[in-house]
């Protein structure tokens, strides 16, 4: 049975929420819906980013001490809104809608640990959607011993099954953090390869008070430091082979010290695709192409820098074959909800290191 979903997903980057719907019966796609975006405002994302800093201190999941709490309330209604305003926009009403999947926003992953933490209210979410409300994705995947990231693996499974290419193909997911999904007729593995877009927003918020590298002019102008990115790619985490996660701070402590914001932000973005094709020699297969999605395939200088990294595979944004780059991970907790209420898998030993293929997530109703 195909159910409607709409997906929600807050990720790394910190820069908003995506909305959009989609048509599955949680195994393929039937067809794609709208998609919509509803930005944080600048007093949002500075306190989501002072979430972040206290985050680092929790003991317990359900804690929610200090700014947490606030940073809480905040994200729930950010979702709430961009529901409303989804479903005005485009004339949907709740009923017609079977389970919205809601990710949240991640503070804290430590699988090691068995801690992944991800803010917002899914009841009072459901409770002002008049929707139920899928949320808590990975908790189940971390608590039996999996790295709980990526997730996006399945719903890249069923996109690429459309493609009808020759394998192995990689799906290249560049937010926050940079992840991967390298698909191989039943072959499926995924994991987190190292920074995304995070580091360079964050030096780019540093030194010149902007929120990101826009269409990656700044990194054009620059010069890479490649004595830096050798120091960075020697982290014991670039050695290990998949499945592995990352927390959004990781690489945090990594600064560059008296950098211009040209080659600060060249040397970052360097550092993000030289940390990507670190991963080609630790699969199976050396991918045949690569399709490239998140807000990092609107950086051309990454994409540029890709192509030089990846060849001879060709490198290509998933907009060029019909998906979509910046909606692909919202559609992707559609999926996973609607999986999820099937009692589908939504992680595998190879996908997240989880001992046995895990379903996951809770329903709140409203």
């Amino acid at each position: 049975m195909m159910l409607t979903a709409i997906g929600l997903m807050s990720g790394t980057s910190l820069d908003g929420v995506d909305v959009a719907m989609i048509e599955t019966d949680g195994k393929r796609v039937q067809a794609f819906g709208p998609s919509s975006y509803r930005p944080y405002t600048d007093v949002e994302r500075r306190l989501l980013l002072q979430a972040l800093t206290e985050a680092t201190h929790l003991q317990a999941r359900e804690a929610r001490p200090g700014i947490l709490h606030e940073a809480e309330r905040v994200v729930t209604m950010a979702h709430a809104e961009a529901v409303a305003s989804f479903k005005a926009q485009n004339r949907i009403a709740s009923e017609d809608i079977d389970i919205v999947g809601f990710h949240g926003q991640t503070v804290l992953h430590r699988p090691a640990e068995k801690m992944t933490v991800q803010i917002g209210d899914a009841a009072a979410l459901a409770r002002a959607i008049h929707i139920p409300v899928m949320h808590d994705f990975r908790a189940a995947d971390v608590a039996a011993g999996g790295q709980g990231a990526p997730l996006v693996p399945v719903y890249h499974r069923a996109l690429a099954q459309s493609l009808e290419r020759e394998g192995p193909v990689v799906v290249l997911n560049i937010g926050g953090v940079s992840n991967i999904t390298y698909i191989d007729g039943d072959t499926l593995i995924a994991c987190d390869t190292g920074p995304g877009n995070a580091l360079i927003d964050d030096f780019m918020q540093r030194s010149l008070g902007q929120r990101f590298d826009c269409d990656g002019r700044m990194a054009a102008q620059g010069v890479v430091d490649e004595n830096w990115i050798a120091q960075a790619l020697s982290l014991p985490f670039f050695a290990l082979p998949p499945p592995k996660s990352l927390d959004r701070n990781d690489f945090g402590k990594l600064l560059l010290r008296d950098s211009s914001p040209a080659n600060g932000a060249a040397t970052l973005t360097a550092f993000t695709t030289a940390a990507i094709a670190r991963i080609v020699p630790l699969l199976p297969k050396r991918p045949k192409s690569w399709v490239v999605a998140g807000g990092g395939a609107r950086n051309l200088t990454m994409m540029r820098m890709l192509r030089e990294k990846l060849r001879p595979a060709p490198v290509e944004a998933a907009d060029a074959l019909g998906w979509s780059t910046d909606a692909i991970e919202a559609q992707a907790f559609g999926f996973l909800a609607a999986r999820g209420l099937k009692g589908l898998p939504l992680s595998y030993p190879a996908t997240t290191g989880v001992p046995i293929p895990m379903t996951g997530g809770i329903v709140a109703r409203p």
